[in-house]
């Protein structure tokens, strides 16, 4: 696919999403479309997850806003980069957010198929965000992996 349709493809998207506007997003994306967003650890598949992801996303974030400032090809996928400004709300990482918006750099991988959006890897620093909320990173990240989560060994440290 042309670098330029990619773009184009990822740049609606990104417009849809911003605007909250679930059925505009999911007229971009393939009916076999994988939405992975690493920072959460989730994984959608198919459009019906999707659906839901994004749905249950933007309750959270109900001011989402991103704007991709540059991108780069390789003719078979497309790397977008830029800002979300988002305010957590609710309690659906078990914490009691401040309120305060958050602005988070975003690197987001995007494939595609029938000239559809057919994966879209969305990275951020979680870390960033909680901070920006007024929330306990270790909080999110054990509500979201559970026990899962190891601690990371540092220099010196002997187990």
């Amino acid at each position: 696919m042309d670098g330029h349709r990619m773009f184009e493809l990822a740049q609606v998207l990104a417009v849809a999403k911003s605007r909250q506007d679930l059925p505009a997003a999911l007229r971009l994306l393939h009916p076999e479309m994988v939405l992975e967003n690493l920072a959460f650890g989730t994984t959608a598949r198919g459009l019906a997850e999707n659906e839901q992801a994004l749905a249950r996303f933007f309750a959270t974030f109900p001011d989402y806003h991103v704007d991709l400032e540059g991108h780069a090809d390789d003719g078979e996928s497309l790397v977008c980069w830029g800002i979300a400004r988002m305010t957590m709300t609710g309690n659906r990482f078990g914490v009691v957010p401040s309120g305060e918006r958050a602005e988070v750099p975003v690197f987001i991988r995007f494939t595609f198929a029938d000239d559809l959006i057919a994966n879209e890897r969305f990275f951020f620093d979680l870390s960033s965000l909680c901070a920006q909320s007024g929330v306990s990173t270790d909080a999110v990240r054990h509500k979201l992996f559970g026990d899962t989560v190891r601690r990371t060994s540092t220099v010196g440290d002997r187990r």
